[in-house]
């Protein structure tokens, strides 16, 4: 390998989210030749790591992830870019070794994965050492903040070192290949932007559903429910990305989500019985086993946080005022999937008599497959006394199919790449965090001033019963 002249600095190096993401993700960045040759990787935390015991330990990580095995000419090569430096986020003397260890190269990208609590101590810590500069750049993980008040704080120490435009916030789904197709195919396709609006789409649906509980991350999850833990970031993502104006280029992607943040109606105490739904696990059947309810995962302790959220959500401006934009996520549902929904209004009128015509729908599948179809209304081959019969078919886009020979991607190889590449567009942008949690902290507010709890649901079902009456209210249904 060639002198290094980019060095990618991960503190929480022993991490949870290192194991099973970032070193899978860059060991298959090198596999596929992908990783610039002059860029290092020195992994930091506080154990005491010799660098044969940090390189197995990343080798076991990334065994766990390969399926197909560890290419042994590329595990070579990736593992001679390794170091680590035992560094206390809390003590800005150990930051003296990293220096050393990062001494002549010029360009720095640190990835803190790694409590928020951290954050501001490993900045000014960089700072004081003298690793701050305009060739350097900082990429966090959420959760940036707990609400409103919070994110600001955090924000705050992080500006206090780098500069907003060196600021890399990582929201995963942004790296998710079926999400940045919606891009493709909204901006690279004229067939649906002319109906991209009011007039063509009746509603449109965001779901994200997991069959799993919270199981060990309860003490976290309580803090922040799903609201918080989902709608804040992933959901909130997607409808952004749904609902943008076109950009001028990629760097206007990001002024375009900020302005449909903005654009969200407020949901506000009086709002919030009829535009939200609450829901929190219980005991139930799950993947054809029986599984405890929410509270019980912690030996019984009562709990008000939700595990279901529903939310009804409009966009005060003109290409959607009036679109009504359902938002679902839950966990112990009946399925795992992500998907959105374009309903699009049916035919002003049908020159078919006694055939019920069903209105086309876009769906565009995130997870587990990927996947986009679109419902059309299409002749049965019969020959029909009493005219044509009809059913809708779908046209299908199916990438696993259409891309056979490749791997599917960790989303974090995409966004490990556009950090170091300096490309800002999969990044969440301060304004833009700060306009989501703006309008969550009203709702969460309403719920607390008017005492909305969680509805019970049972595990294996689509949540409470309040979650249906929220579409069917304006003559919606969920799409199963």
């Amino acid at each position: 390998m060639t002198a290094a002249s980019c060095a990618l600095v991960l503190f929480g190096a022993t991490g949870d989210l290192a194991q099973r993401m970032l070193f899978p993700s860059l060991y298959f960045l090198e596999e596929d030749g992908l990783l610039p040759n002059d860029v290092t990787i020195v992994g930091c935390a506080r154990s005491k790591l010799s660098a044969d015991a940090f390189a197995a330990f990343v080798e076991k990580a990334v065994r766990a992830r390969a399926e197909n095995g560890i290419n042994e000419r590329s595990w070579k090569k990736f593992c001679a870019r390794l170091s680590y430096v035992s560094v206390d986020a809390t003590d800005s003397a150990s930051f003296g070794a990293l220096k050393t260890a990062l001494q002549g190269v010029p360009e720095l990208v640190f990835y803190l994965s790694t409590s928020p609590d951290h954050y501001g101590d490993i900045c000014s810590n960089l700072q004081a050492a003298g690793l701050v500069h305009e060739n350097s750049r900082v990429v966090v993980e959420k959760p940036i903040g707990h609400d409103l008040a919070s994110c600001r704080q955090i924000n705050e120490l992080l500006s206090r070192a780098f500069a907003e435009d060196h600021i890399f916030r990582v929201d995963h789904y942004l790296g998710k290949e079926a999400v940045q197709n919606l891009l493709a195919l909204r901006f690279a396709n004229t067939l649906f932007e002319p109906l991209w609006n009011k007039v063509s789409v009746e509603h449109v649906q965001i779901t994200v559903a997991e069959t799993i509980g919270v199981e060990d991350r309860w003490s976290y999850y309580d803090q922040y429910g799903a609201i918080r833990d989902m709608v804040q970031n992933h959901l909130l993502q997607l409808l952004a990305l749904v609902a943008m104006e076109p950009p001028a280029d990629p760097n206007s992607v990001r002024d375009e989500k900020v302005k449909v943040l903005r654009s969200l109606r407020p949901i506000t105490d009086r709002s919030v019985e009829r535009n939200t739904v609450r829901g929190q696990y219980q005991a139930g059947v799950s993947g054809r086993q029986s599984v405890p309810g929410y509270t019980e995962e912690t030996g019984g302790h009562a709990s008000t946080t939700e595990t279901f959220v529903a939310l009804c959500a409009h966009i005060d401006n003109w290409r959607w005022a009036g679109v009504p934009f359902y938002l679902r996520t839950g966990k112990r549902l009946p399925m795992r999937k992500s998907e959105i929904i374009i309903q699009f209004r049916g035919v002003p009128h049908s020159i078919f008599p006694g055939t019920r015509l069903l209105a086309n729908r876009l769906i565009i599948k995130l997870q587990p497959e990927e996947e986009i179809a679109l419902t059309l209304m299409n002749k049965t081959p019969s020959l029909e006394r009493n005219g044509m019969e009809l059913k809708p078919l779908a046209l299908n886009l199916s990438l696993s199919d259409a891309f056979k020979p490749k791997r599917r991607r960790i989303a974090y190889e995409r966004l490990l790449l556009e950090a170091l590449a300096n490309k800002p567009t999969l990044f969440v942008r301060r304004d833009e965090s700060e306009a989501a949690w703006t309008w969550i902290d009203q709702i969460v507010a309403g719920w607390q001033r008017q005492g909305y709890d969680p509805a019970p649901y049972a595990s294996g079902t689509w949540g409470p019963a309040g979650a249906f009456a929220l579409t069917e209210r304006n003559g919606h249904s969920w799409y199963e």
